[in-house]
């Protein structure tokens, strides 16, 4: 038989399906081991080989564990919410269900052809009804609650209402919005119902509020600050701006303080812990109120106004000179005088333009305007000027800084930019230069009450002083910001919501769940409404409980429905639970389902989720743990993050040049324009551009004939050559970097017509070559440098791709890919085959040599030795070096000559987790009628790594003539004489007397004379 592996791994896959070997029980006596992966989103690529690598791995812990006696959860689903389905609807018209059922029947495809041991009939896909039901679900549920901070959980609604019935919201401690009204009960008793809802609204865990989110307009929709890459969108690469939008709203920053102290009872990795530790960001400080100054030009501006700040450095007080404010902030348009308000109004547009994270990020740039109003010091009562910054985010704080130029770098350079007084508040430290930010080594100077105290004297006395004049108090503050949760798109969770005099009313719970209609286009509306504006049935009938037409409506028994759709991570924030009982129509889960599994044991998945999913998906787990639903308030045990399998690019030249004008002497050149060639023009990276070569000659004839006689008309024109680098398909490009050319030419419509010169410009012919060059990145369609798994399945088996991935090196390390490396461990595999068969004996390919003879002590030595480092690496999830481990064994059995079926039968236990279809078609071939998945892991004898004999090196005269093999307890009398007994020793002596015998046990013999 040989090892024919695309008939085996077909033979097992099937089997494994056929008999859902796989398959996970809700209850057994078997102790339990839930495995978890992040659920991929299905694009319409497919997968390449960097995506399976944490599948792999978890994979092998999963049959792991399976081996060692566990019930084993491995689920598997589909993040099937998302963009790029809808992206495509929009250009195609096609449905975005239709694309995601095609793009998963792909995915499944490919996952099943790699072999992992997922029990599918646990799937789950967000955007099929039945699942996101209890998406819906949930949302209510927060809906219909408010977290209370005397008792620190989320409790229902109910209770809330119950309070201020009894004594109104005065000592009520609860998140709620920043501006909520005080109220007596008989107040509340007296409000209306509209606006006892409206209340309401200030305290639920999701709520509608006017927020400042991040526009894309070319999308169309608003986009979290995990979906920005500098500025722009991660897909597509679109502008961002933020603007002011009515939104729901999670309050997340209600779990802020749980979110954080739950970090020190997991086991994830910790730089995984100290993102989340740091986009939470924790400061504990004051909270200053400073009033803004009257003014009379201001006289359609009525009331005084506050300016509230957070500070972590009360203690610099006193070195105020000037206020920031975030330009989105409230207060801006309504203290900016008219002498100041164009500036202002143009810094506000030129800001909005910027995201978050771009602001945040970039130190460099100064900017700014003075709104012309002023604030008063709450203790010198001296008038301090109000600008507005970028550097300052409506997000965070209170959107407004008290700005220390002479304690804090950024003030610093900005009010050395602007000429704004820096005064020094700080004992002998000079700040002509720099700002001094050394709090531990501060003692304040020109700061009247509190001069000559460190920070923390200072900073109490100040936070005291503040309170008496009730200007301020100490104060904890939390970076987190609630999230927002809605998005302008079709393709999402539909909200279980619909609107009653403009005030949002929820579904029925038994009427869930409310199904995505039908849409003409995909697109926002004419009007700007959301794509759920162009549905014609999208109304909620109160009576029948039903979707119906919208010409329906009489805002009487039928209502709108909410037009916006849920986040992409809505969906994948509990479904780690649902998987414990996904087939469940009554509850998201059972009471006895979460018993059992409780919680995740090992989730694996990557570290770009760090602030995103893995931070939402435990606000939900917390929010299910103060409801009862769920058992813990954290829901992964451990995490791990695998790393990256990266792609080997390949890169061509592309020829561009300027026209510039030579100036003084041909020394100084200035630009005229850039160079338009006839075609796209190919060029090497390094070219010769000296004077005596043709290169810029052979180049100058595919210039446009405009730029040509632009060149020639005036004697100071010259022009430069510069490349433009461009990702060529990697499939074009062999071993020795050489581009198929005619293949790039037809690679790209553009490209048909395309030339290729050499480094002297002259047109590269049939048997001369391009080479392109290679570099190491990130493995992307996009840079075409992506290895289909299919291929290397097909070309080397799912058993080499497997045992190759985990080859490369450390799970958690990035590391690139290079196709040829696999040829290794297919060898490897092969290797081990003829372990099992010979290749030829007796005249016949492929008889079965395994046979009942007794293993030798070596034969025991190597199986045992690979038992232990083996378990040792799974259990440290040190995969690769697994690898190299079989690869010794095999090399040691094969020296060995191992025939037995006793060594060679649980080595195919220990190889199954990472080669499981060679690994169950050898079992088979032993006579075992099971499949191996559930034999279990062999026992590690340490008995059979102890040395019970020595080999001792037998010298003579100092010079080693041969060795001994002796027991290592035997005596130094029995050692002597059994050397001068053996026939060897006699040979050398030729019946000369030892002068002396030299003997130490366990190391060597010396026989001297």
């Amino acid at each position: 038989m040989k090892y024919n592996f695309n008939q085996i791994e077909a033979k097992w896959q099937k089997y494994w399906a056929d008999n859902q070997t796989f398959k996970a029980e809700n209850n057994s006596e078997k102790p339990k081991y839930y495995v978890l992966d992040m659920f991929p989103y299905p694009s319409g690529a497919g997968l390449h080989v960097g995506h399976p690598l944490g599948y792999i791995a978890s994979d092998i812990y999963a049959r792991y564990k399976r081996h060692k006696g566990f019930n084993v959860l491995h689920p598997q689903g589909y993040d099937s919410f998302g963009l790029p389905a809808e992206q495509y609807a929009i250009q195609t018209g096609q449905h975005p269900a239709i694309t995601t059922k095609e793009n998963i029947a792909t995915y499944r495809r490919q996952l099943d052809q790699i072999g992992f041991s997922f029990d599918w009939s646990r799937e789950v896909r967000t955007s099929d009804p039945k699942y996101y039901k209890w998406t819906q679900w949930i949302f209510i549920q927060l809906f219909e609650s408010w977290f209370n901070y005397d008792t620190n959980k989320a409790e229902d609604i109910t209770e809330l209402i119950k309070l201020f019935e009894a004594e109104g919201n005065t000592n009520v401690n609860a998140a709620c919005d920043d501006e909520v009204e005080n109220f007596t009960a008989e107040d509340w008793n007296a409000f209306s119902s509209e606006k006892q809802q409206e209340v309401l609204l200030q305290y639920r865990l999701t709520y509608l509020a006017e927020t400042e989110v991040n526009w894309c307009p070319a999308l169309g929709t608003v986009l979290a600050n995990d979906e920005i890459v500098n500025g722009v969108s991660e897909r597509g690469g679109h502008p961002v701006i933020r603007k002011k939008m009515t939104q729901w709203s999670m309050r997340i920053s209600a779990y802020a303080e749980r979110l954080l102290q739950g970090l020190d009872t997991i086991d994830w990795t910790d730089s995984l812990k100290e993102s989340q530790r740091n986009w939470i960001g924790k400061s504990v400080g004051a909270s200053v109120a400073f009033n803004v100054l009257p003014n009379v030009t201001l006289s359609a501006v009525e009331g005084s106004h506050t300016i509230e700040v957070f500070t972590t450095r009360p203690d610099t007080i006193f070195g105020v000179s000037f206020m920031t404010l975030a330009p989105e902030h409230d207060l801006v348009s309504k203290i900016t005088t008219p002498e100041q308000k164009a500036e202002v109004d143009a810094y506000i547009e030129a800001t909005a333009k910027r995201s978050e994270r771009d602001r945040m990020s970039d130190v460099k740039t100064i900017s700014g305007a003075f709104t012309g109003a002023y604030a008063e010091h709450p203790f010198t009562k001296e008038p301090i000027p109000i600008w507005i910054g970028d550097y300052v985010l409506a997000s965070y704080g209170t959107g407004a800084v008290m700005s220390v130029p002479c304690g804090d770098q950024r003030d610093y350079d900005f009010a050395k930019h602007f000429d704004i007084p820096i005064p020094n508040i700080f004992e002998g430290i000079d700040i002509s230069e720099e700002a001094f930010a050394d709090k531990d080594n501060t003692i304040i100077a020109n700061s009247d009450f509190i001069n000559g105290m460190n920070y923390k004297k200072a900073t109490k006395r100040v936070i005291y002083e503040l309170e008496q004049i009730g200007q301020g108090e100490g104060k904890t503050n939390y970076r987190l910001r609630d999230a927002v949760f809605s998005r302008q798109r079709y393709w999402g969770e539909p909200f279980p919501v619909y609107y009653v005099n403009g005030l949002p009313q929820m579904i029925d719970t038994e009427h869930l769940p409310v199904e995505l209609p039908e849409v003409e286009k995909y697109l926002p509306t004419e009007t700007g409404e959301p794509p759920l504006g162009n549905a014609t049935v999208w109304a909620w009938d109160t009576e029948s409980n039903t979707v119906v037409e919208n010409d329906k409506i009489d805002n009487n028994t039928v209502f709108p429905l909410e037009l916006n759709t849920m986040p992409g991570w809505a969906g994948s924030s509990q479904y780690f639970n649902r998987y414990m009982d996904p087939n469940n129509d009554e509850a998201i889960f059972s009471k006895e389902a979460i018993d059992y599994w409780q919680q995740v044991d090992l989730y694996i998945g990557g570290s770009e989720h760090a602030t995103g999913h893995l931070l939402y998906s435990r606000f939900w787990q917390k929010f299910m743990f103060d409801k009862g639903y769920v058992n813990h308030d954290e829901y992964a045990k451990k995490l791990i993050n695998q790393g990256m399998i990266l792609g080997t690019s390949a890169f061509v030249y592309r020829a561009g040049g300027n026209i510039i004008e030579l100036k003084k002497g041909n020394k100084a050149r200035s630009f005229v324009k850039e160079i338009k060639f006839d075609k796209s023009i190919f060029i090497p990276l390094y070219y010769n551009e000296e004077e005596d070569s043709n290169f810029k000659d052979n180049l100058k004839k595919y210039m446009s004939s405009e730029d040509l006689e632009m060149l020639n008309s005036n004697p100071k024109y010259s022009w430069i050559v510069y490349n433009n680098e461009i990702h060529a398909d990697v499939s074009l490009v062999n071993s020795s970097d050489e581009l198929d050319v005619e293949g790039f030419k037809n690679w790209r419509e553009e490209y048909k017509d395309a030339v290729f010169l050499d480094e002297n410009g002259e047109v590269i012919k049939d048997n001369d070559v391009y080479k392109v060059r290679r570099d190491v990145e990130k493995m992307s369609k996009s840079k075409y440098n992506v290895v289909n798994p299919d291929d290397i399945v097909r070309d080397y088996g799912a058993d080499s791709l497997r045992l190759y991935e985990m080859f490369l090196g450390p799970l958690e390390q990035y590391k690139p890919w290079n196709t040829a490396g696999i040829t290794g461990v297919y060898s490897f595999l092969k290797k081990l085959w003829k372990l099992y068969y010979s290749s030829l004996e007796g005249g016949q390919e492929g008889v079965l040599k395994v046979t009942d003879a007794e293993p030798t002590k070596d034969n025991l030595k190597t199986l045992h030795k690979t038992i232990k480092k083996v378990e040792e690496d799974i259990e440290n999830f040190s995969f690769n070096t697994s690898v190299s481990t079989f690869m010794i064994a095999v090399n040691e059995l094969t020296a060995q000559k191992c025939r037995s079926k006793a060594i060679l039968e649980p080595l195919l236990i220990l190889i199954s987790p990472y080669a499981p279809h060679i690994a169950e078609e050898l079992w088979e071939a032993l006579g075992n009628t099971e499949s191996i998945a559930t034999a279990p892991f062999p026992e590690f004898d340490e008995s059979h790594l102890v040395e019970s004999t020595k080999v001792y090196p037998i010298s003579f005269n100092g010079k080693m003539r041969f060795t001994m093999e002796l027991p290592l307890d035997m005596s130094k009398d029995d050692i002597e004489a059994t050397v001068l007994e053996f026939d060897k020793t006699k040979d050398q002596l030729q019946g000369r007397t030892p002068k002396k015998v030299i003997v130490v046990p366990g190391k060597i013999v010396n026989i001297v004379g």
